[in-house]
């Protein structure tokens, strides 16, 4: 690591965050471009998190990432969100300007879709209708994304009803609501099904899903990362479905931030996946 008197510092805001692998993967970039830099886990709880968003340019830092449980506080507090932060509403990484403003945007959908690409290269969104299971930020930012790519029909489909239609608004006209007593018939036809909750997670159920109508060649991406091989991947990979797990997008959705922190264009490579997944042991 070069660490002196000039280096460009940034970090990631959450509440906890000790969990967050963005340390290990922002410093893997820093070392192997021989950047003067250091990037930091800050832990701020919610009651004190807009003050400690305002300080930053004080402190002389470059930006942040935002992580649970701030993405929809940093919409408010920056000084200007961009069209992206604004339709997805959350911001995830926050860029200090040379004025001392607050730029806030957010890259999960960039993320997603760069992996998505880099994985499974033969898949056309605008080919088929999209399945999107969930309701949280995640799935607001990834429905948002898939429309901006073409996909002719994005069925959304969360436990609560009135979240998934919260969700929509403004989405477009190409997000379609599905109740969740009908997913497994909101599979059918479908060209790709996400998985944009924590379900699957290590600690948490399997997605209560039965994929068992979704056709044998449409992809399936789960954002959940630990463990890579989910429940729901398994299944659809033993029924012949091309998978791809949620490590890929957590690598790529920090590209755009690490370069308006540090100033290099960082590449996701196989070296940097390995070193982010051994920080999951």
């Amino acid at each position: 690591m070069i660490l002196t008197g000039k280096a460009k510092v940034a970090g990631v805001m959450g509440w906890p965050v000790a969990h967050s692998l963005s340390p290990r993967l922002h410093n893997f970039w820093l070392d192997q471009y021989g950047l003067d830099g250091a990037y930091v886990p800050l832990a701020v709880d919610p009651e004190h998190f807009p003050q400690a968003l305002r300080v930053l340019a004080h402190l002389g830092f470059a930006g942040v990432n935002i992580t649970v449980p701030h993405k929809e506080t940093a919409l408010k507090v920056v000084d200007q969100a961009d069209a992206v932060a604004k339709r997805i509403g959350a911001v995830n990484t926050v860029v200090v300007r040379g004025d001392g403003s607050l730029l806030g945007t957010n890259t999960d959908g960039v993320g997603f879709l760069a992996h998505l690409a880099a994985a499974r290269p033969e898949f056309d969104p605008t080919a088929a209708p999209a399945v999107v299971i969930g309701g949280g930020g995640a799935a607001r930012a990834l429905v948002a994304a898939l429309t901006e790519a073409g996909v002719p029909e994005v069925r959304l489909c969360n436990r609560t009803l009135a979240r998934a239609e919260e969700i929509a608004i403004g989405l477009g006209a190409a997000v379609r609501v599905i109740n969740w007593v009908n997913r497994t018939h909101a599979l059918d036809g479908a060209g790709l099904l996400v998985n944009a909750t924590t379900q699957g997670m290590v600690g948490q159920k399997a997605l209560d899903l039965d994929i068992s109508e979704l056709p044998t060649d449409a992809v399936v991406y789960d954002i959940v990362y630990a463990p890579e091989r989910t429940p729901l991947l398994a299944a659809a990979a033993a029924r012949g479905n091309p998978v791809v797990g949620g490590l890929g997008m957590l690598l790529h959705q920090a590209v755009p931030g690490f370069k308006a922190f540090f100033g290099a264009q960082p590449e996701v490579s196989d070296s940097l996946a390995a070193h982010v997944r051994a920080g999951l042991a």
